[in-house]
């Protein structure tokens, strides 16, 4: 089974989390995320009709570090 297109990566120091997408075998970053907001906001920038909708399916999206929707700082 491929990974998941979209990873949100663990929480940097600062608790921002890097977003990543997958596309034409290679990743794209999309930006540093502080919130769910901004996370919605990149995807929509990327394309994606409902990114809210997307956040919690397993098969699109990877949340990688620390717990889905958490920007604590690491």
């Amino acid at each position: 089974m491929a990974a998941p297109p979209i990873t949100i990566h663990a929480p940097t120091p600062s608790g921002a989390r890097p977003v990543t997408v997958h596309v034409n075998n290679r990743d794209e970053r999309l930006g540093l995320a502080h919130s769910d907001n901004d996370l919605i906001v990149f995807l929509a920038d990327a394309g994606l009709a409902d990114p809210k909708r997307i956040l919690d399916n397993r098969a699109v999206v990877q949340w990688q570090g620390a717990e889905a929707h958490q920007y604590k700082a690491a």
